[in-house]
């Protein structure tokens, strides 16, 4: 398996290891567009692999902080009483660059920005950037993406 992530179209798409399109996902990257630095809030572009595979077995909705569970689930009403919280729920795959001088090591590592795929809340809008840096996807289809992919998964970002 491998997944690319078209940042100008918003879409994920997980390909077999022939090239085949197993599955498409509407997606949310960066509100700030397309980038490497550290404390830029943008998505990283280039090869990257999924490090590490966060929340196997975790209900939907499941609250996660520095990757791990807080024991929070997402409501409305938790939603309303945490205003402009940076929600990561459900499943969480972590990712590192594979490209030293450019997503991986230094300023530009994406692992050590904490740059993940995640679930996010139903009132996420997705098919446009709103992130501060992650990949947001809706909680059902991050569930199904985490089970057809392991670790070392190929990830490529482009825009």
């Amino acid at each position: 398996m491998r997944i690319h992530i078209d940042i100008p179209s918003q879409w994920l798409s997980l390909h077999d290891d022939a090239g085949t399109l197993v599955r498409r996902y509407r997606v949310s990257t960066a509100r700030n567009g397309a980038g490497e630095q550290r404390g830029s809030y943008r998505t990283p572009r280039g090869r990257h692999v999924i490090r590490a595979r966060i929340g196997a077995g975790s209900p939907v909705n499941t609250v996660f902080v520095r990757r791990r569970p807080t024991g929070e689930r997402w409501s409305p009403e938790l939603a309303e009483s945490s205003p402009g919280r940076d929600w990561i729920l459900t499943r969480i795959l972590w990712l590192s660059g594979c490209e030293p001088g450019f997503n991986r090591l230094g300023e530009v590592d994406t692992m050590r920005r904490f740059i993940y795929l995640h679930g996010s809340p139903d009132t996420a809008r997705m098919g446009e950037p709103g992130s501060i840096g992650c990949v947001r996807m809706r909680n059902g289809d991050i569930v199904e993406l985490f089970d057809l992919v392991a670790a070392g998964t190929p990830v490529e970002i482009t825009d």
